[in-house]
Protein backbone atom coordinates (compact mmCIF):
# COMPACT_ATOMS: atom_id res chain seq x y z
CA UNK A 1 0.00 0.00 0.00
CA UNK A 2 1.08 3.54 -0.90
CA UNK A 3 1.83 6.09 1.43
CA UNK A 4 -0.79 7.83 0.16
CA UNK A 5 -3.03 4.94 0.16
CA UNK A 6 -2.20 4.24 3.69
CA UNK A 7 -2.94 7.67 4.92
CA UNK A 8 -6.16 7.90 2.74
CA UNK A 9 -6.89 4.47 4.81
CA UNK A 10 -6.14 6.58 8.46
CA UNK A 11 -8.48 9.92 7.07
CA UNK A 12 -11.60 7.07 6.71
CA UNK A 13 -10.71 5.12 9.49
CA UNK A 14 -10.68 8.61 11.75
CA UNK A 15 -14.12 9.40 10.49
CA UNK A 16 -15.33 5.64 11.20
CA UNK A 17 -14.13 6.85 14.91
CA UNK A 18 -15.06 10.17 15.91
CA UNK A 19 -18.73 8.80 14.64
CA UNK A 20 -18.30 5.88 17.24
CA UNK A 21 -16.96 8.30 19.70
CA UNK A 22 -20.29 10.60 19.14
CA UNK A 23 -22.48 7.87 20.07
CA UNK A 24 -20.80 6.03 22.36
CA UNK A 25 -18.46 8.05 24.31
CA UNK A 26 -20.20 7.98 27.41
CA UNK A 27 -21.20 4.39 28.25
CA UNK A 28 -17.94 2.69 25.92
CA UNK A 29 -15.36 3.14 29.27
CA UNK A 30 -17.67 0.97 31.71
CA UNK A 31 -18.29 -1.65 28.85
CA UNK A 32 -14.81 -1.80 27.83
CA UNK A 33 -13.63 -2.17 31.09
CA UNK A 34 -15.82 -4.70 31.88
CA UNK A 35 -15.14 -6.93 28.88
CA UNK A 36 -11.29 -6.45 29.53
CA UNK A 37 -11.82 -7.37 33.30
CA UNK A 38 -13.58 -10.48 32.65
CA UNK A 39 -11.67 -11.82 29.40
CA UNK A 40 -7.97 -10.71 29.36
CA UNK A 41 -5.41 -12.86 31.82
CA UNK A 42 -3.78 -10.41 34.14
CA UNK A 43 -1.53 -11.80 36.75
CA UNK A 44 -1.51 -10.66 40.43
CA UNK A 45 -0.13 -7.80 40.45
CA UNK A 46 0.91 -6.79 36.93
CA UNK A 47 1.56 -3.53 35.68
CA UNK A 48 -0.63 -2.33 33.02
CA UNK A 49 0.03 1.01 30.98
CA UNK A 50 -2.92 2.90 29.65
CA UNK A 51 -3.02 5.73 27.89
CA UNK A 52 -4.49 9.24 28.29
CA UNK A 53 -6.94 9.75 25.32
CA UNK A 54 -6.78 12.16 23.10
CA UNK A 55 -9.55 13.28 20.31
CA UNK A 56 -12.02 10.12 19.57
CA UNK A 57 -9.92 8.21 21.30
CA UNK A 58 -11.72 5.61 23.57
CA UNK A 59 -11.64 6.57 27.45
CA UNK A 60 -9.04 3.34 29.35
CA UNK A 61 -8.94 5.63 32.57
CA UNK A 62 -12.11 4.19 33.89
CA UNK A 63 -10.43 0.66 33.26
CA UNK A 64 -7.41 1.82 34.74
CA UNK A 65 -8.88 3.27 37.92
CA UNK A 66 -10.53 -0.58 37.86
CA UNK A 67 -7.29 -2.10 37.44
CA UNK A 68 -5.79 0.12 40.18
CA UNK A 69 -8.12 -0.86 42.98
CA UNK A 70 -7.45 -4.42 42.22
CA UNK A 71 -3.58 -3.83 43.11
CA UNK A 72 -2.36 -3.49 39.71
CA UNK A 73 -0.16 -0.66 38.91
CA UNK A 74 -0.56 1.57 36.11
CA UNK A 75 1.58 3.73 33.84
CA UNK A 76 0.79 6.11 31.38
CA UNK A 77 3.11 6.40 28.17
CA UNK A 78 5.43 9.35 27.89
CA UNK A 79 7.64 10.32 24.60
CA UNK A 80 10.80 10.83 25.52
CA UNK A 81 12.85 11.06 22.32
CA UNK A 82 11.50 11.22 19.20
CA UNK A 83 11.07 8.29 17.17
CA UNK A 84 12.26 5.99 19.72
CA UNK A 85 10.31 4.10 21.92
CA UNK A 86 8.15 4.80 24.50
CA UNK A 87 8.96 5.19 28.49
CA UNK A 88 6.36 4.54 30.78
CA UNK A 89 6.00 6.53 34.06
CA UNK A 90 3.90 5.39 37.46
CA UNK A 91 0.51 6.84 37.74
CA UNK A 92 -2.81 6.38 39.57
CA UNK A 93 -6.19 7.78 39.04
CA UNK A 94 -5.82 11.66 39.71
CA UNK A 95 -2.38 12.11 39.14
CA UNK A 96 -1.40 15.11 37.51
CA UNK A 97 -0.61 14.76 33.72
CA UNK A 98 0.97 17.27 31.12
CA UNK A 99 1.25 18.34 27.75
CA UNK A 100 3.45 15.77 25.36
CA UNK A 101 4.31 15.26 21.55
CA UNK A 102 1.89 14.89 18.87
CA UNK A 103 -0.99 16.50 21.61
CA UNK A 104 -0.39 13.73 24.22
CA UNK A 105 -1.50 14.24 27.77
CA UNK A 106 1.31 12.21 29.98
CA UNK A 107 3.07 12.03 33.37
CA UNK A 108 5.43 14.77 34.37
CA UNK A 109 9.36 13.83 33.91
CA UNK A 110 11.09 12.65 37.17
CA UNK A 111 8.21 10.39 37.91
CA UNK A 112 9.64 6.94 38.58
CA UNK A 113 9.36 4.42 35.62
CA UNK A 114 8.15 0.95 35.44
CA UNK A 115 8.14 -1.58 32.80
CA UNK A 116 4.39 -2.64 31.85
CA UNK A 117 3.47 -6.30 31.35
CA UNK A 118 0.17 -5.34 29.59
CA UNK A 119 0.03 -2.14 27.30
CA UNK A 120 -3.48 -0.58 26.08
CA UNK A 121 -2.99 0.83 22.53
CA UNK A 122 -4.89 3.46 21.13
CA UNK A 123 -5.46 2.54 17.16
CA UNK A 124 -7.35 3.92 13.95
CA UNK A 125 -8.21 0.53 12.88
CA UNK A 126 -7.72 -2.91 13.98
CA UNK A 127 -8.41 -6.56 11.57
CA UNK A 128 -9.79 -10.05 12.64
CA UNK A 129 -6.27 -10.51 12.13
CA UNK A 130 -4.90 -8.39 15.11
CA UNK A 131 -3.42 -6.21 12.76
CA UNK A 132 -3.90 -2.31 13.83
CA UNK A 133 -3.72 1.23 12.03
CA UNK A 134 -2.40 3.23 13.65
CA UNK A 135 -1.17 7.32 13.50
CA UNK A 136 1.92 6.41 11.52
CA UNK A 137 4.79 7.33 14.32
CA UNK A 138 5.67 3.61 14.74
CA UNK A 139 6.07 4.36 18.83
CA UNK A 140 4.23 1.39 19.70
CA UNK A 141 5.81 -0.81 17.50
CA UNK A 142 9.21 0.11 18.53
CA UNK A 143 8.48 -0.51 21.91
CA UNK A 144 6.62 -3.70 21.74
CA UNK A 145 9.91 -4.85 20.01
CA UNK A 146 12.02 -3.09 22.46
CA UNK A 147 9.60 -4.86 25.61
CA UNK A 148 9.85 -8.14 23.99
CA UNK A 149 13.60 -8.38 22.85
CA UNK A 150 14.41 -6.83 26.44
CA UNK A 151 12.05 -8.50 28.84
CA UNK A 152 10.24 -11.03 27.37
CA UNK A 153 6.41 -11.07 26.97
CA UNK A 154 4.38 -8.35 26.85
CA UNK A 155 1.00 -8.09 25.80
CA UNK A 156 -0.79 -5.65 23.79
CA UNK A 157 -4.58 -4.82 24.34
CA UNK A 158 -5.99 -2.69 21.75
CA UNK A 159 -8.88 -0.55 23.09
CA UNK A 160 -11.18 0.68 20.00
CA UNK A 161 -14.71 1.10 19.64
CA UNK A 162 -16.19 -2.09 17.26
CA UNK A 163 -16.68 0.23 14.48
CA UNK A 164 -12.95 0.82 13.85
CA UNK A 165 -12.93 -2.99 12.79
CA UNK A 166 -11.84 -3.34 8.97
CA UNK A 167 -11.13 -5.58 6.67
CA UNK A 168 -7.50 -6.81 6.11
CA UNK A 169 -5.33 -3.76 7.00
CA UNK A 170 -1.84 -3.38 5.59
CA UNK A 171 0.96 -4.70 7.34
CA UNK A 172 4.55 -4.56 7.32
CA UNK A 173 7.98 -6.49 9.20
CA UNK A 174 8.53 -3.72 11.75
CA UNK A 175 4.63 -3.78 12.61
CA UNK A 176 3.71 -5.34 16.68
CA UNK A 177 0.21 -7.13 15.82
CA UNK A 178 -2.14 -6.79 18.87
CA UNK A 179 -2.79 -10.09 21.27
CA UNK A 180 -6.37 -8.83 22.14
CA UNK A 181 -9.03 -6.20 20.91
CA UNK A 182 -11.62 -4.64 23.54
CA UNK A 183 -14.68 -3.15 22.83
CA UNK A 184 -17.39 -1.85 23.83
CA UNK A 185 -18.97 -5.38 22.42
CA UNK A 186 -16.81 -7.57 23.88
CA UNK A 187 -12.80 -8.99 24.10
CA UNK A 188 -11.39 -11.09 21.62
CA UNK A 189 -7.81 -12.78 21.32
CA UNK A 190 -5.50 -12.92 18.49
CA UNK A 191 -2.22 -15.41 18.41
CA UNK A 192 -0.40 -17.31 20.42
CA UNK A 193 0.49 -14.35 23.49
CA UNK A 194 -2.95 -13.81 24.34
CA UNK A 195 -3.13 -16.85 26.93
CA UNK A 196 -0.80 -14.45 29.43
Amino acid sequence: MSAEAKQRAREQARLRRDAAHAALAKTAPALIASHFLRSVPLAAGACVAGYAPIGSEPDPTFLLGQLAGRGHPCVLPRVALRNRPLIFNVWQPGDELVPGDHGTREPRPGVPERRPDVVLVPLLAFDSEGRRLGYGGGYYDRTFEQLRRTGGQVLAVGVAFSAQEAQDLPEEDFDARLDWIVTEKGARAFGPRAGG
